[in-house]
């Protein structure tokens, strides 16, 4: 058998072709799903007018939209189901990547109205690392060149406690008997932020937590008028981690971020880049982030990686 040999100017060129094919996948090929999304028009219902990628309304076709983020419409009202419960939903923001939605039980504005479901932070999944990703995140990785990384927390709660006693020394439990009725024995109270053990006072339990996203929610306000109107304003949901996967490849390694300051998915680099090849980073992965427009600097290094390895074979 006769072995031909390449000369290295033959493995350089083969490099170059390398690199052209993965700075610039989309003029290479096309994958049938993506040729098959550009059919797929925005859905509409009620006033939720623009759903598109990565949602879609039950009924959609089958190739356009997430399943994983399939909405219903129900007496012309835009419905989520989170967590086996329904909530509407009020907004979608395609620019920061959250969906805001409302537990119906607040929607009318009536300060006797209660929420229907407990829901708190702890029903999200929010670790980077962990095994099953949900749809839904209650914090965002971002990025500000003030503070530099850091998590921001989409939400905050309200807690409606039932006490044996009077709670008159906290300005923060805020009487709720004259408004609510609750049929239950005992003293009940609301209470606007993150409920922590050093302020649970004795003798209180939770009877049930609701999240907000109002931004004129003050903590030091003791008004239930201001925590009914932030119920009912509802609270957000980020799909970030979603929109990381497309544009950055893997965003199970915190590979992707959001820059606050321009409203654009960043992307980073978590390993090293000549030893990502051989170690548990990932070939695949590594090159399916370039491929989608991430770390198009470092390419280079892989190129010359190519032509040197190659070249001592000779």
């Amino acid at each position: 058998m006769v072995q031909v040999l390449m000369s290295p100017t033959m493995w350089i060129w083969r490099g170059m072709l390398l690199v052209m094919f993965m700075l610039f996948p989309g003029q290479v090929c096309a994958t049938k799903e993506q040729e098959r999304a550009t059919d797929c028009l925005p859905s509409f219902c009620g006033k939720i007018a623009n759903i598109s990628r990565p949602f879609r309304l039950k009924g959609d076709p089958i190739h356009c939209g997430d399943r994983r983020y399939e909405l219903n419409c129900e007496n012309n009202v835009t419905v989520l189901n989170l967590y086996g419960k329904n909530y509407h939903v009020q907004a979608i923001n395609y620019d920061n990547f959250t969906i805001r939605v409302v537990d119906p039980g607040v929607e009318e504005p009536s300060c006797s109205s209660l929420p229907r479901y407990f829901l708190s932070q702890f029903n999200f999944t929010d670790a980077y690392l962990a095994p099953v990703v949900y749809p839904y995140r209650a914090i965002q990785f971002q990025f500000s060149e003030v503070i530099g990384f850091y998590e921001k927390s989409l939400f905050k709660h309200i807690s409606y406690l039932n006490c044996s006693h009077p709670v008159s020394e906290n300005h923060r439990y805020v009487n709720i008997t004259p408004c609510v009725k609750w049929e239950s024995k005992g003293y009940m109270y609301a209470f606007a932020g993150n409920l922590t053990a050093a302020s649970l006072e004795v003798g209180c339990r939770i009877k049930l937590v609701s999240p907000t996203s109002w931004w004129g929610l003050d903590e030091n306000e003791y008004s239930y008028t201001v925590m009914n109107t932030a119920l009912r304003y509802g609270f957000e949901m980020s799909w970030l981690h979603s929109a990381c996967d497309d544009h950055c490849g893997n965003s199970s390694y915190g590979e992707c971020f959001m820059d606050s300051s321009i409203l654009k998915l960043q992307c980073s680099l978590s390993c090293d880049i000549l030893s990502s090849l051989l170690t548990n980073c990932g070939k695949a992965t590594w090159l399916q982030r370039i491929a989608n427009g991430a770390c198009k600097n470092s390419v280079i290094l892989i190129y010359l990686r190519f032509v040197y390895e190659h070249h001592n074979m000779n």
